[in-house]
């Protein structure tokens, strides 16, 4: 089992960026493909990206696409996305999700095994 720890959310201004951070304990997230959703107010929690165990492998959804980056550093357990070019429909809090399975990259939240707690970020217009 893994514990997952999310961290560098905030309050920003549109057009600026954040790297939001997931650290992992109890696992090597080397184990895991790893997903970044977001979950707004009212709405359900949506897809932004996978990275796969290797790191070599992406997936984004298209309303981040060009704008967000996944990456991972296995030896630190810890995986990053950065968000630039930040826009206030970005305001959402933010989880990371680890996926036993290797093989895929999940746009879908259901099939992922363990959850952070979130990061909220905030983009003001």
């Amino acid at each position: 089992q893994v514990q997952l720890v999310e961290s560098g959310g905030g309050l920003v201004q549109a057009g600026g960026s954040l790297r939001l951070s997931c650290a992992a304990s109890g696992r090597t997230l080397s184990s895991y493909t790893m997903g970044w959703f977001r979950q707004a107010p009212g709405k359900e929690r949506e897809f932004v990206a996978a990275i796969s165990w290797s790191g070599r492998s992406t997936n984004y959804a298209d309303s981040v696409k060009g704008r967000f980056t996944a990456s991972r550093d296995n030896a630190e357990n810890t995986v990053y996305l950065q968000m630039n070019s930040l826009k206030p429909e970005d305001t959402a809090v933010y989880y990371c999700a680890a996926d036993e399975d290797i093989h895929l990259l999940r746009a879908s939240p259901i099939g992922y095994d363990y959850w952070g707690q979130g990061t909220q970020v905030t983009v003001s217009s």
